[in-house]
């Protein structure tokens, strides 16, 4: 089994595990979805605190969210999914409690409505040692569209960088350790943030594992909107490789940034 690089918690009386969960979920305009994906997620075992972070949003997600049990921060306008992580990290972190370990991030999209519990799965692996970060596995969605063209490419860069050929390099949702998610800071901007943060844990030493989630959400399509929102993600994922290429070409030449192969499943 791999060995997560983060220290594990020290156990409570009777070796019991204390640390909590806290969900954190970006979201952008999902007021239809957003009361459902809220309430699903707050009945994830070990999960305590359940944050929504508003990026800007023109309709009414911060007052549905705030009224189906969450916690909710926002941004007066829209700075990105990279941000609206970071923010949401740094909140929980002003929330946890002194004495107990820093609650592992499980970050979910905003649009997962009733199948949020369902990254339950992602919370054990992580929790108990065996990685610092774990990624969600969905099942094919219906009607998304797309040739798999972002996909291959973020794929085919983490392998090339890492060592690790993920399955689903994209998704976002994601547990980890609160060392682990430090460690990737600064995140890559918008739709990179996935990519970039693979390869820089996996560089570093990190252990990440996939694991299947039954999830549905809302996916994009073939029309003008879908293939716009495509082209968004593929510039972002090129944009983050590339990045992380001349940073590791610096370190390199500086003789620094080796570190032991990485672990996954």
């Amino acid at each position: 089994m791999p060995v997560a690089k983060t220290p594990r918690p020290t156990s409570g009386r009777g070796s019991r595990n204390l640390q909590r969960v806290a969900v954190v979920i970006p979201a952008k305009d999902e007021s239809e979805r957003i009361a459902a994906t809220v309430r699903s997620a707050r009945a994830i075992p070990h999960v305590d605190l359940v944050l929504v972070v508003d990026d800007g949003s023109e309709d009414d997600t911060q007052h549905v969210a705030r009224d189906a049990g969450a916690v909710v921060v926002r941004h007066s306008h829209n700075r990105g999914k990279a941000a609206a992580m970071e923010t949401g990290a740094a909140v929980v972190a002003m929330r946890d409690a002194d004495g107990r370990p820093p609650r592992l991030l499980l970050f979910l999209d905003g649009d997962l409505g009733d199948t949020a519990v369902n990254t339950a799965p992602l919370v054990a692996p992580v929790r108990e040692g065996v990685a610092d970060m774990s990624i969600a596995l969905l099942p094919p969605q219906k009607g998304a569209g797309g040739r798999g063209i972002v996909v291959g490419t973020a794929r085919r860069a983490i392998q090339h960088l890492t060592g690790w050929s993920p399955s689903q390099p994209l998704s976002g949702m994601r547990c980890l350790t609160r060392e682990a998610f430090e460690a990737a800071t600064p995140l890559a901007h918008g739709w990179g943030v996935e990519t970039g943060m693979t390869i820089d844990l996996l560089r570093q030493g990190y252990v990440a594992v996939e694991v299947p989630c039954d999830l549905r959400h809302r996916p994009s399509s073939n029309d003008l909107k879908g293939q716009l929102h495509r082209a968004a993600q593929y510039r972002d994922v090129v944009l983050a490789v590339n990045a992380r290429r001349l940073r590791g070409t610096v370190d390199a030449v500086r003789g620094i940034g080796k570190p032991r192969g990485p672990v996954h499943r």
